[in-house]
């Protein structure tokens, strides 16, 4: 089967959209999965809906040839919002004193899991701040238990870990790792992280975090030590440029990347990016239509990835924001199970989508959405390609 070719001329750059041929349960052809940068950054850049319509409509056909109508369901359990790190966007950042902080207990995150189990998902997603209070042994036993006790996968998602303890949960039985890159651009992302060694000589955080390993070596570190690997970016940050983001759906190919998290920059009023937007031609704006054109891009680069329509989506546009999501490529929904108790505390970005209206992740609302747009629950543990 080909999917729809479409050759269109505008501003005297040809666009080669859709080419590409289904051939032995996999995509063909060069141009899914291996998109050049004048491309990306074309579609990027596009804004005559008409043609966007037509990206729609690719990414959402690879999808469908490549990992099907089945959506998969991750409960995401927010263990911990303490944090060792200073992060310029986000509202746990060590400095930010305004919050309550919290650790889930062992048996409140075994309990968890086992709802997730009940609802059907498929994984559980085990997310926390860079928290070193979240011990080695301590999250090896969690891990351990849930396996003794549900048939999920787990995914960690625990910031920048010694190679040590990654290797640990993974003999303990975690089965993925999301750690975001954000950015591929260094001067930007060193901006917006800073480093972990100043606040260790200043004595503001614990003396055992790592701080000698780059994240694009833990990204490295993860693959090998077998674990399907995570990563991805966030849209609009302030100074991103269209060609820095041009390259970063780039690197999801690249990677081989199992997971891709896309979700916009949305800034925190507790954080000293607060109020921040780009603005200017050369800098990305921080929106659905935008968030969504990178959903479709990290589709066609990375076919049968695993891509969720992210809570940030649907934080920006309430309504629609993980239908547009689940409609332009991606087919994972991480409906959020943290206790209501320790969920406004989790506040990464202000107003998220499930924190006043918890209903929007009750297993009924997903249903809802998933037969609205015509496709089913995931089946198993949802990994890569299935």
């Amino acid at each position: 089967m080909i999917f729809g070719v479409v050759l269109e001329q505008a501003d005297n750059l040809l666009y080669v959209m859709g080419q590409c041929r289904w051939e032995g349960g996999k995509v063909a052809n060069a141009l899914s999965g291996q998109l050049d940068k004048a491309t990306v950054l074309a579609w990027l850049l596009e804004k005559d809906a008409a043609k966007l319509q037509s990206l729609w409509r690719w990414a959402d056909e690879v999808r469908a040839k490549t990992v099907g109508d089945q959506v998969h369901l991750r409960g995401l359990l927010e263990v911990s919002n303490y944090c060792a790190r200073q992060c310029s966007y986000c509202g746990i950042r060590t400095g930010n004193k305004s919050i309550a902080r919290y650790r889930m207990t062992a048996d409140e995150i075994v309990q968890a899991a086992r709802q997730a189990a009940s609802f059907g998902y498929g994984t559980v997603v085990l997310q926390g701040g860079e928290d070193f209070g979240l011990t080695t042994a301590w999250v090896e036993d969690v891990v351990r238990r849930i396996k003794a006790e549900t048939d999920l996968a787990i995914t960690l998602s625990l910031g920048e870990r010694f190679p040590k303890e990654l290797e640990r949960w993974r003999k303990a039985g975690a089965d993925r790792y999301l750690l975001r890159f954000e950015t591929s651009d260094q001067r930007l992302f060193d901006r917006i992280h800073p480093p972990l060694k100043a606040a260790l000589a200043a004595g503001q955080v614990e003396s055992n975090a790592p701080n000698n390993v780059s994240r694009w070596e833990l990204l490295t570190v993860i693959r090998d030590l077998g674990y399907e690997l995570g990563s991805g970016v966030m849209v609009g940050i302030p100074g991103q440029t269209w060609e820095s983001l041009a390259d970063d759906i780039l690197w999801f190919g690249k990677l081989d990347l199992d997971m891709i998290g896309v979700g916009p920059f949305i800034p925190h009023p507790e954080t000293p990016l607060a109020g921040a937007v780009n603005s200017g031609p050369d800098l990305v704006t921080a929106d659905v239509k935008t968030t969504c054109k990178v959903v479709a891009l990290a589709r066609i680069i990375r076919p049968d990835a695993n891509i969720p329509a992210t809570t940030a989506l649907g934080t920006v546009d309430r309504v629609n924001g993980r239908e547009l999501g689940l409609r332009r490529g991606a087919n994972v929904i991480m409906p959020n199970i943290t206790p209501l108790k320790y969920r406004q505390a989790y506040e990464i970005y202000p107003d998220k989508a499930a924190l006043n209206a918890p209903t929007e992740d009750e297993p009924d609302t997903v249903m809802e959405l998933l037969n609205q747009i015509g496709r089913v629950p995931g089946v198993g543990q949802g990994k890569r390609g299935g």
